[in-house]
């Protein structure tokens, strides 16, 4: 039997401290929030090893490292509405729900979305909705954002989800360019944003979030 409160532990001590992330809510979400119950069964023994775990339909539940520093750089205010695209079975939003008034977290696959709302009413978390729809488009009838987590790989952002950050808000999503990736934040000013490269990181592109590549004689 595995002690997953000690092992918890360890992840943060030993895969997020040890990035800089030092903000107290941020570790006080990673140190709460079971991540093995976000999990298929099968897969409990990994939640705490330091790499992506691999879910159904190309989600991951992203290493805690990569989790934390995007957190960490994205500071979530206790007052502001987060938009969390491609939730899987529901972790990332469980964490953020801890930081934000409020998350929207928004999942494609119908199995892993109607997982999501169950375990995060289980284990009492009552300020995420999790919607079933299409990743690219985001939910804008619960926008604006003050924020957009994207959890998971990307080429491109969607127009859509641009508009749904309010001026001043901030967005982070993984830039993949084959194997390699760069997690980046972005800041909306007038209209626009302005990305950052703040470190290395890999994950699967989401649906919906390639280039359109043109055809070429």
């Amino acid at each position: 039997m595995q002690d997953f409160a000690a092992l918890r532990t360890m992840m943060v001590d030993t895969q997020v401290r040890t990035q800089d992330v030092t903000k107290f809510n941020i570790i006080e979400a990673m140190l709460s929030v079971p991540r093995e119950a976000y999990l298929p069964e099968a897969l409990r023994h990994v939640a705490y090893m330091g790499e992506n775990v691999t879910l159904e339909g190309g989600r991951v539940v992203l290493e805690p490292r990569t989790q934390g520093k995007m957190l960490d750089m994205l500071n979530v205010q206790p007052d502001e509405m987060v938009l969390d695209l491609g939730v899987g079975l529901g972790y990332s939003a469980a964490v953020l729900a801890h930081l934000a008034e409020a998350v929207v977290a928004v999942e494609e696959v119908e199995s892993l979305a109607a997982e999501a709302q169950s375990t995060l009413s289980e284990h009492g978390v009552d300020n995420v909705a999790v919607i079933k729809g299409d990743l690219a488009a985001g939910s804008a009838k619960h926008g604006p954002y003050d924020v957009i987590c994207v959890e998971g790989g990307v080429e491109q952002i969607p127009a859509a989800l641009i508009d749904q950050l309010k001026d001043g808000g901030r967005i982070a999503a993984i830039f993949m360019d084959g194997a390699l990736g760069e997690c980046r934040i972005g800041h909306k000013w007038n209209g626009k944003i302005t990305w950052r490269m703040m470190f290395n990181a890999t994950a699967p592109v989401l649906t919906g979030f390639t280039k359109e590549t043109g055809f070429v004689l």
